[in-house]
């Protein structure tokens, strides 16, 4: 992409307006990577949130139900816990899909 930039600039004869245009089509494909990341990690960080919002929502039941801020304080460790070891198996397949995705990129 800085290559392709600097050459952009190494065009005498084009205008600032083509020396502009040709820097943005250097940097389209790195937008586009940033894009696909971006999306994949909001994903994995949406579920992972949504997850532990349930956690939050079941101590809040049993808190509310009469138990112990003990008992409630060690659901909550053990549910987002399980919500972590959950999320961790799903990285192998979220590398897998960066991967393909950002190889049909270019």
């Amino acid at each position: 992409m800085f290559k392709c930039s600097a050459d952009c600039c190494d065009r005498s004869t084009d205008s600032m307006s083509q020396v502009h245009h040709c820097i943005e089509r250097c940097h389209t494909p790195l937008a586009k990577a940033q894009g696909v990341v971006t999306s994949e990690l909001e994903k994995f960080q949406d579920r992972l949130t949504r997850c532990t919002m349930h956690c939050n929502d079941k101590a809040k039941d049993l808190f509310d139900s009469g138990a112990k801020e003990a008992a409630v304080r060690s659901m909550m460790d053990r549910c987002v816990g399980s919500c972590v070891d959950d999320h961790i198996s799903l990285i192998p397949s979220m590398t897998r899909r960066l991967k393909e995705n950002l190889d049909s990129l270019e």
